[in-house]
């Protein structure tokens, strides 16, 4: 079940930082209206596949999502944008990922 929520996680990424820089690249960069269709599309999307979580709780899986995101960002960054964390970026993605592992998967009794 966590392999699954995980690739639930990196899929909704996907979806929303790539979707919003879709937007962003329409919008921002004159791209055009095409790119930013498909954005909001790829924004919709990640509602629909954060909504397959296993966890059946909004809130925990929107507040561990949004470290993923933090994540998920500084990575797009790297490869759409040449984007180069420092040492405090990447230790504040660590330390976001071990937040998101103690919200999601610690070990909790049943009610």
């Amino acid at each position: 079940m966590t392999g699954r929520s995980i690739a639930l996680f990196a899929l909704a990424a996907l979806l929303e930082i790539g979707g919003a820089w879709l937007v962003w690249q329409g919008i921002k960069e004159h791209r055009g209206w095409l790119f930013v269709g498909i954005g909001v599309v790829g924004l919709g999307l990640y509602g629909v596949v954060a909504a397959f979580q296993p966890d059946a709780h909004f809130g925990r899986v929107l507040a561990a999502y949004g470290g993923v995101f933090i994540v998920g960002s500084l990575l797009w960054g790297m490869v759409a944008d040449g984007f180069r964390p420092d040492r405090w970026d990447v230790l504040g993605a660590l330390t976001c990922l071990v937040g998101v592992a103690i919200i999601m998967y610690a070990p909790r009794s049943l009610p």
